[in-house]
């Protein structure tokens, strides 16, 4: 039995049921569950593995990544997809990606996990939708363990190619059939439904423009044989609502409903251009979406309407999206730029700094079906991250609990599960800086061979 006190916490946001914010307070861990929250909790009977000093400092849930592709983190700010709409950066992309090998997957997963975890993210989701050159689900499986975050990947797939009138080269496609058994195979593999679990597999098709509708309905109906999550992207931009309306004659919405695609265990990414109707079918139907700002903005994709999403009881949590439709995997400045879209669009009372880190922590771990994740309170998990608030991003501030407005975009230090993986503002668990040269001379090795 290993304990954990996180002690003195200047001030305290637990985003639990009551959204109690605690000042002077402290934070239990024992076994990797959160025991005990509050003031003067320890007696001097107890035994304590490990103390960590928390003034000076904001406590808050660790933040919840809900969407990315890791493996782009090899590819970022490649110049000819800098300025280009969505299905051109594809395109761009899609040649460079086909010379993937394991290799580069698992060394692109490390550093994207590294940063997730440096900008304060315990639980991260990850959508891998090709696998060039005998890459696997497990090569990202492999270097989150490594990093120490708690990971739900999702065995992506794209089956429809160019030459059947989808968007990426027949390269990259594979078999339907092939598809399905192999996400039998990682589920059974991998696959932990249990409280507490580190790995949870997930299905996730790559997107309506890149597989079948068959692929699609076959899909969810493996999914809730193995009691497993589905994800996919629906409604990115302009292009996304054509194609759809083109092919489909229908909406995207409408597209997910026939095909099964709706329900609580289901969450799409992006949903920029869903309508009024669209946003009534997810909030009836408690199906959650992944909002990734930074990338919609980077694409010119839009403002996603998560005002009205959130007003309308839809479940919405954050995602960095990948690192080449981003440049950057920061999850605490992706909220920071959530907030300040809604207020654009909306004007300055549209989402306020707590609501936004809501929406980065307990928003986004229920829509992953993690209700034991993304809050600070009694039995849950023990994921927090440890903000400074004595530096100069802060100073001055009134309200140090408002991270989003006046804060750091690092933590100080991060548990996962009652274990440390940031301490002082350094990755304990790898050699990042070993890490950063390999990935450094994987990007120049693929860039040369443009």
């Amino acid at each position: 039995m290993t304990t954990l006190l996180i002690r003195g916490a200047d001030h305290l946001l637990t985003m639990d049921d009551d959204r109690r914010e605690l000042a002077s307070a402290d934070v239990l861990v024992r076994d990797g569950a959160i025991v005990a929250v509050g003031h003067g909790i320890i007696g001097d009977s107890q035994v304590i593995d490990r103390v960590i000093d928390a003034s000076g400092c904001v406590v808050t849930p660790g933040l919840v990544n809900t969407h990315h592709h890791l493996y782009q983190t090899l590819t970022r700010a490649v110049p000819g997809g800098q300025d280009a709409l969505l299905f051109g950066w594809l395109k761009t992309l899609y040649p460079i990606w086909a010379r993937f090998t394991p290799d580069h997957m698992f060394a692109s997963a490390q550093i994207g996990l590294a940063e997730l975890a440096l900008s304060g993210c315990t639980l991260s989701s990850d959508h891998l939708y090709l696998y060039p050159n005998g890459s696997r689900l497990e090569d990202t499986i492999h270097a989150a363990a490594e990093i120490g975050l708690r990971f739900q990947p999702t065995r992506g797939a794209m089956s429809i190619g160019e030459s059947d009138g989808g968007l990426p080269p027949d390269a990259l496609v594979e078999n339907e059939a092939a598809i399905l058994n192999d996400c039998i195979r990682v589920i059974d593999a991998f696959h932990d439904p249990s409280q507490g679990s580190m790995c949870r597999v997930g299905i996730a098709p790559c997107s309506p423009f890149s597989v079948s509708r068959d692929l699609m309905r076959d899909a969810a109906v493996l999914a809730r044989d193995k009691g497993v999550m589905l994800h996919t992207h629906l409604a990115e931009n302009d292009e996304d609502i054509a194609y759809s309306l083109e092919k489909f004659g229908c909406r995207p919405g409408q597209y997910a409903q026939d095909l099964g695609w709706t329900g609580p265990d289901v969450w799409h990414a992006h949903c920029v251009k869903l309508d009024a109707s669209e946003i009534d079918l997810f909030a009836r139907t408690g199906t959650g979406v992944a909002h990734c700002p930074c990338s919609n903005c980077r694409l010119g994709s839009g403002i996603a309407p998560i005002r009205a999403m959130r007003d309308a009881g839809v479940a919405v949590g954050l995602g960095v999206d990948g690192s080449a439709s981003n440049d950057a995997g920061n999850l605490v400045a992706e909220a920071r730029q959530a907030m300040l879209l809604q207020r654009v669009a909306r004007g300055a009372d549209a989402m306020s700094a707590r609501e936004a880190l809501e929406i980065a922590t307990r928003g986004g771990a229920d829509i992953l079906g993690r209700p034991e994740c993304g809050r600070i309170a009694v039995g849950a998990r023990a994921d927090i991250a440890i903000w400074d608030v004595s530096g100069i991003e802060a100073a001055g501030s009134w309200d140090p609990a408002a991270l989003l407005l006046a804060g750091p975009t690092a933590v100080r230090d991060l548990v996962v599960e009652g274990r440390i993986v940031v301490a002082d503002g350094q990755l304990k668990t790898i050699d990042l800086s070993k890490q950063i040269v390999k990935q450094n001379q994987m990007a120049r090795a693929l860039r040369d061979q443009i």
